[in-house]
């Protein structure tokens, strides 16, 4: 098959089926939703509007389980739309729906802030006695959070118009980044394709596909960059005003909070992972070495070695994910077959459809959705493995209330990351050859740096962009280009070659716009879920059973007290050392495969 043909995985027709939530985007059951939910917080308001303080457990459950009620309506109905979007960014009546859904949201916000705000200024002492509750139980966790926000809530008045005008404001920007990507072409043999099939070129073996892949996506991106630019100052400057206003001490004070983690414990990660970018640069002389090459480039980074240049079909993907999850728990094979069976998942590369992939959790009474852009490399496979990690930790976490169900973005990363290395180790242990086992490593291994380096890496160009924007004022697309090559090649070191094209590779990073901050999550997880490995191999006898307990658990409680009951300390100064010191051993176990395949 030529290299201008789409490789055929088996995945073309995986299609999802929304009709649990929906029939379409036209089905008058979401206008009729959305009446009776505005309908309802309308009279939750009215019902409870300026009484918070003098409710007693009784009444704050009653007032809180209808809250919750009105809210998976909205969610549902969010979830929709975003799915139904994202697979076909270029259908207007696709985007419209989400528009309108966004619009409703905003109205329905401005109903019920007044919830958060009102509870939020309870006296302290009336507070804890109603926490303390067992009647509220199914809303403590959420109860004590919303306390912590206190200092950075505004006036009713107030908080109602940042509401409104957040529809127009940096949800629009976010919109349009994600569509124009999505519709955005890039030339790759005589044709005009979306970004994803010229990303994949960059783990061909091939290096001179390589170095057209990587010509073709800069050119692209340099083609739109006029606006991307501007997209990225408008969506910076929006969130410098937000907390401003708000009080937030720091670019990613607000993140933190929603993370339930405090800034000098980020802080502490981001120390810990750049002290030991030698690791990086360690490896990549290694891959360097490995592929016969004198000076690696930026777009040699991800070539794989003869011995791990394989295909994939769809089914052998899911059966490697499904027998690896059961290995581990049958619980866990079981709610990946329905993923299969019920058609949760969307998985080939369309023309429209948004790039990366993704797993959707939505409320307690329906079910999540997993989005691929499933391509047949062995990243994909680990992909899937990824994000059917989430969507069981989604599916488990339905035993809670909705407000308990979502987890915060620094264990949100845990089952999915936990789930690759199921996969990667039970793969591992099938293979004997040597020469494959060292490829099989090295590909986890540049996971794992994505994961953790990478995502830190990242980490310091949104810091150095936004605190730019904040001291400087609006940023030429030049100023974007030197913050990422400047650190981008703090983490390779001398080991690889950044080249002038490369700068401009930022503009296409959609979580920088869609949550910003969210980057450093990846690496908390994966550096957590090193640890909880760890801890299974020491002992895993009834480990299984205590690991889907803590994924149930949801966000019902602190982070730290939930990953506490699997005997990890977050707290602990030395917890993010440890899981560096593990992928230190990784690579000498690389460098010892190289020795003995002698390469």
């Amino acid at each position: 098959m030529s290299e201008r043909e789409a490789t055929v995985t088996g995945a073309e027709e995986v299609a999802w089926d929304l009709t649990d939530l929906y029939q379409g985007v036209d089905d008058p059951a979401i206008e009729r939703d959305m009446q009776e939910s505005l309908a309802r917080a309308e009279k939750l308001a009215e019902q409870y509007k300026g009484r918070i303080a003098d409710l007693d457990a009784s009444g704050l459950r009653e007032m809180m389980a209808e809250f919750e009620s009105i809210l998976e309506v909205a969610y549902k109905m969010n979830g929709f739309a975003y799915l139904s979007w994202s697979v076909n960014t270029e259908d207007p009546a696709r985007g419209a729906l989400r528009q309108k859904v966004e619009e409703y949201i905003s109205r329905l916000q401005q109903q019920t802030v007044f919830v958060q705000l009102e509870w939020a200024n309870v006296p302290d002492e009336k507070a804890k006695s109603l926490i303390d509750s067992p009647e509220v139980a199914d809303y403590r966790h959420w109860l004590e959070v919303a306390r912590l926000r206190k200092p950075y809530l505004l006036t009713e008045p107030e908080e109602r118009i940042l509401a409104e005008k957040e529809v127009t404001g940096r949800s629009a920007w976010t919109r349009y980044f994600n569509e124009m990507l999505g519709s955005a072409r890039f030339e790759w043999e005589g044709e005009e394709v979306p970004l994803e099939r010229v990303l994949k070129q960059l783990y061909n073996p091939d290096r001179e596909v390589r170095r057209r892949a990587a010509k073709s996506i800069t050119a692209g991106l340099n083609e739109i960059s006029r606006t991307t630019t501007y997209i990225f100052n408008t969506v910076l400057a929006d969130k410098a005003s937000e907390d401003r206003l708000r009080g937030f001490p720091s670019w990613i004070s607000s993140r933190n909070l929603s993370n339930e983690v405090d800034d000098e414990s980020v802080e502490a990660l981001v120390k810990a992972v750049t002290g030991r970018y030698d690791i990086v640069a360690r490896y990549y002389k290694l891959k360097a070495r490995l592929l016969g090459l004198d000076e690696l480039y930026d777009y040699d980074r991800y070539a794989p070695l003869p011995t791990a240049d394989r295909f994939y079909s769809w089914e052998d993907a899911t059966r490697i994910v499904t027998q690896a999850y059961g290995a581990f728990h049958p619980r866990m094979a079981d709610i990946v077959n329905e993923f299969i069976e019920k058609r949760w998942i969307d998985a080939p590369v369309r023309p429209g459809k948004i790039g990366g992939a993704y797993s959707y959790g939505l409320t307690p009474s329906t079910h999540p959705y997993i989005m691929l852009n499933y391509q047949g490399q062995s990243r994909d496979v680990m992909t899937l493995a990824h994000e059917l990690g989430h969507g069981i930790h989604q599916y488990l976490s339905r035993a809670q209330s909705l407000l308990h169900s979502d987890t915060p973005l620094t264990t949100a990363e845990t089952a999915s990351v936990f789930g690759e290395m199921l996969t990667f180790q039970d793969m591992m242990r099938q293979e004997q050859d040597p020469a494959v086992r060292l490829a099989m490593l090295t590909g986890k291994l540049e996971d794992s740096f994505a994961t953790v380096f990478r995502q830190i890496a990242m980490n310091r160009f949104e810091d150095a962009i936004h605190t730019a924007r904040r001291e400087k004022g609006e940023l030429t697309v030049e100023q974007f280009n030197e913050a990422w090559l400047k650190t981008q090649q703090d983490m390779f070191q001398d080991s690889v070659t950044m080249t002038e094209d490369y700068g401009i590779w930022w503009s296409y990073v959609h979580h920088f716009i869609d949550y910003p901050g969210y980057v450093y999550a990846y690496a908390f997880g994966e550096l957590l879920v090193l640890a909880l490995y760890a801890k299974y191999e020491e002992s895993p006898d009834g480990f299984a059973d205590k690991y889907l307990e803590m994924l149930t658990a949801g966000g019902s409680d602190w982070p730290h007290e939930i990953v506490g009951k699997m005997g990890i300390n977050l707290r602990d100064p030395d917890f993010w050392s440890h899981g560096l010191d593990i992928l230190d051993g990784m690579v000498s176990e690389a460098e010892r495969l190289a020795d003995e395949v002698g390469q």
